[in-house]
């Protein structure tokens, strides 16, 4: 857990380091701020609000990836997080062909990285994960990446020692005056893991948006404004199984609006 944690400060120390240092370190950055209105969500309350910020950038030695979700559930109590709860997640890769400063190109694979996440939220919920990341070259994508991922709890929950797959993309098609933007990620977490405190089931997530680019459309600018829908499929959630007493298989999309700065 000490290793996970110090690769992660490591990632982020050298990402802070470089901006300081010399600006050409940051190779680019993007930051936008979104809201999602649903109902039909399993094990919290249906009806959900929920605001999330988005930070993404590539660097000189990989890239990074940030969100964090508020979600308020309209009034409604969940057991555990009260009228509201949040979650985030940490995610920087480093690059060993940025590194190396090296071409590690080979059939589909673009590049090769060690893939980090830290995942924390509303109570006792922190989670490690390190791998291997591929970026990879699949025809028609803006960019498609893979990570494979060993995932470390704290706290002793179950869910520990356990491979999470997940495979992030982004695709664009043109749609008259303007572009339909498909983008998202699947966490597919493959492994049961038990102890006393419980079992974590195996679960897939699937969570794509389709997002028309408003901004382009009204000629305010492209890939500033976009609206659209999220879809969220997560087969036994949060690792509780579903069954006929308690069905944890979500299903349900909410309405979006985001804006890129």
């Amino acid at each position: 857990m000490t290793r996970i944690c110090s690769a992660l400060l490591l990632a982020g120390g050298l990402f802070a380091g470089g901006q300081a240092v010399a600006g050409d370190l940051l190779q680019w950055q993007n930051n936008s701020l979104t809201y999602l209105y649903g109902g039909n969500f399993a094990v919290n309350p249906e009806l959900q609000q929920t605001f999330t910020f988005e930070h993404a950038d590539s660097w000189k030695y990989g890239d990074n990836f940030f969100f964090v979700d508020k979600t308020f559930y309209n009034g409604k109590k969940d057991s555990n997080a009260g009228n509201s709860s949040y979650y985030g997640e940490f995610s920087p890769r480093l690059s060993f062909g940025k590194i190396l400063d090296k071409k590690l190109e080979f059939g589909p694979i673009k590049d090769v990285l060690l893939a980090l996440t830290y995942e924390f939220g509303e109570g006792d919920n922190e989670s490690y994960l390190i791998g291997p990341g591929f970026d990879l070259a699949v025809p028609g994508f803006d960019y498609f990446q893979l990570n494979f991922y060993q995932r470390q709890t704290e706290g002793g929950r179950p869910g520990d020692n356990i491979w999470q797959v997940t495979p992030v993309w982004g695709y664009t098609l043109p749609m008259g005056r303007s572009d339909i933007l498909i983008d998202g990620y699947i966490d597919w977490v493959v492994d049961n893991d038990k102890n006393a405190r419980g079992v974590y089931h195996a679960n897939l997530h699937v969570n794509p948006q389709i997002k028309y680019d408003l901004g382009k459309a009204l000629h305010w600018g492209e890939k500033q404004l976009y609206v659209g829908i999220e879809y969220d499929y997560w087969k036994n959630k949060y690792g509780i199984e579903s069954t006929s007493n308690f069905d944890t298989d979500q299903n349900t999309a909410s309405l979006l609006v985001k804006v890129h700065f």
